[in-house]
């Protein structure tokens, strides 16, 4: 929810959704010390509340119109307390920038759990609509039984306590007062009832919007229903005003307790000769949500409101460039802005979509004074874009930006050896670390901790390749120069080819560039064989901790992933991979 950070559809690792780190187990288990604890506490919470209104005396009499639905209602009207409290936290991007750049004291451990952040957010989802699913189901049981109840007339204790009102408008348990009400009219015109309704129904919609399929091919369909979570939490909040669940008051416990006086309502004698019992005096549960999603809505309202000043500050496009296969690089300066490699930024073009704001890895480096991206058309806001700047005449289309924001891509220099991996345009987060190397060897830089990398760059066609063939000499010559022609090993991989191009290539293999790039390194054709790719480099550096880092499709992280287990070794002063993924 408010998750506009959920856009898979803008342009492959573009678009940093969240990273994946793991060494030697599933990516999924390195989130399992924040998934047990939530888990836990869901758990915890949901027992806690079910055994307290299954058991408490103060919902004796509830519980004799509602048997065990009230436990299930209030069990599970806690947990979702608990996690509307947290579901807006994954997508407070400042928040989480903030906690990466200031816990120097934890940071391997703390970032990998805020690299899950919607991945969590997800989570949350998904529990919310669990649990707004048993917490309807359980009322809807309520509601006919008070209805039952209500309309009972055999003098059982259910059906006394459904008629106090009659006696005393003020001492009702059963909030249905006539026999003519049904459960519809109580959903839909009380209080509860109508919000209940209004806020399953956004959840509904989010949770539905929020599909795979949804996002990629209907991405404004996603954007718009996602922010029914301000219906949301405006429904969560008064929800519980009218407090039409009750329980028996404290001061009527001590005077008239239920085990004392339960059987004295159903059968009143007509004389009390000895001491009698009054009748139960009852109260409603008091609303609580307000007190739970407080804190993280005002979190959020901050949130948002240094987005928008953020957004507001001026952006200045210094240089447009448009390259082949249809990809547009965008050369920006902003007042202030300052980068790390690998980081992403949020981009709106009011001249496209006033509303729409979509993530887009930054392509260039700290040390250069501008930051730009590479868009390709990957859906109808990037094609729209790419058109606009296209037909630009006389005037420059306005930009406004949001961030930068951290991802895995960060850490890279942390590790001796890195091997980074990229498929199609998902090499842009590596732009970045490679034109940073760059200026890092102009500039002599001694404090420069990694000693060797492995770039795989993985293409479907000859037209990708051309964009990032510039960078890639200048790194070729410049390390040459300073004798350091062997920090850099980069392969590239053609995966997609007709015979023409094959055929060019065998008849100019002994050529010193390459037909296809016009770099020294040749193009292989076909995919990597990444088992000997890891031999190699486990051979290469026996005793290094190597980072891997993607940036592409599902199907290679698990290749990948497997590759990275199967080649650490277990004994800790040997070579372990560590997999870092961007998945988009």
């Amino acid at each position: 929810m408010g998750c506009t950070a959920l856009m898979p559809s803008i342009c492959a690792c573009s678009h940093v959704l969240h990273d994946e780190r793991s060494w030697g187990w599933s990516s999924s288990q390195s989130l399992v010390p924040l998934q047990a604890a939530w888990l836990g506490i869901n758990i915890f919470l949901f027992t806690y509340y079910f055994l307290f209104f299954d058991r408490d005396e103060r919902y004796f009499y509830t519980r004799a119109i509602l048997g065990s639905a009230l436990a299930w209602a209030r069990a599970s009207a806690k947990c979702l307390n608990f996690n509307s409290m947290l579901i807006l936290l994954p997508v407070c991007r400042n928040l989480l920038s903030f906690l990466r750049g200031s816990c120097s004291c934890c940071r391997r451990t703390l970032r990998k759990q805020l690299d899950h952040n919607l991945t969590f957010h997800k989570l949350v989802a998904y529990a919310l609509a669990l649990f707004t699913a048993v917490h309807t189901i359980a009322h809807l049981f309520n509601l006919e039984r008070y209805n039952y109840s209500q309309q009972a007339s055999d003098g059982s204790l259910h059906a006394v306590l459904s008629k106090m009102h009659l006696r005393d408008s003020n001492k009702w348990l059963n909030p249905i007062h006539s026999n003519q009400t049904t459960v519809e009219y109580v959903a839909f015109t009380t209080i509860p009832g109508l919000t209940g309704v209004i806020i399953t129904l956004a959840l509904i919609l989010m949770v539905t919007s929020s599909t795979e399929f949804i996002r990629r091919n209907y991405f404004e369909v996603f954007w718009y229903t996602h922010h029914l979570f301000i219906i949301y939490f405006i429904g969560l909040v008064i929800h519980g005003v009218a407090g039409l669940v009750r329980g028996q008051t404290e001061e009527s416990m001590k005077e008239v307790h239920p085990q004392r006086c339960a059987e004295f309502l159903v059968h009143k004698p007509k004389e009390c000769r000895q001491e009698c019992c009054k009748e139960p005096e009852f109260g409603s549960i008091p609303a609580e949500s307000w007190k739970w999603v407080l804190a993280p809505i005002i979190l959020y309202i901050f949130e948002r409101i240094l987005r928008i000043w953020r957004a507001r500050q001026k952006v200045v496009i210094t240089k447009v460039v448009m390259h082949p296969a249809k990809v547009l690089e965008l050369q920006m300066q902003k007042k202030g802005f300052h980068m790390e490699v690998g980081q992403y930024i949020f981009v709106n073009c009011p001249a496209v979509s006033l509303l729409e704001w979509h993530p887009f890895t930054l392509t260039s480096a700290p040390e250069e004074d501008f930051f730009s991206i590479h868009i390709r058309v990957a859906g109808d806001w990037t094609e729209r874009i790419i058109d606009t700047f296209q037909q630009q005449k006389l005037e420059t289309p306005r930009i406004e930006v949001d961030g930068p924001f951290g991802t895995a891509s960060e850490d890279v220099f942390l590790y001796e050896v890195a091997m980074l991996v990229g498929a199609g345009i998902g090499v842009t987060p590596f732009a970045s670390i490679l034109k940073s190397i760059w200026y890092r060897f102009q500039q002599n830089d001694q404090t420069l901790k990694t000693k060797k990398i492995y770039f795989y760059w993985l293409c479907r066609d000859t037209g990708a390749f051309a964009w990032f063939n510039d960078l890639l000499a200048s790194l070729e010559q410049k390390m040459a120069e300073s004798g350091k022609a062997d920090f850099l090993t980069y392969r590239l991989f053609l995966t997609g080819w007709d015979t023409s191009i094959a055929n060019n290539a065998a008849l100019n293999f002994d050529t010193v560039t390459d037909t296809v790039t016009g770099l020294r390194q040749k193009t292989i054709f076909g995919r990597p064989r990444w088992d000997t790719e890891f031999s190699a480099v486990a051979a290469a550096h026996p005793r290094s901790v190597v980072g891997v880092f993607l940036c592409g499709p599902e199907a290679l992280a698990k290749v990948l992933q497997r590759s990275c287990h199967q080649h650490s070794s277990l004994d800790p002063r040997k070579v372990k991979f560590y997999f870092n993924k961007e998945n988009f």
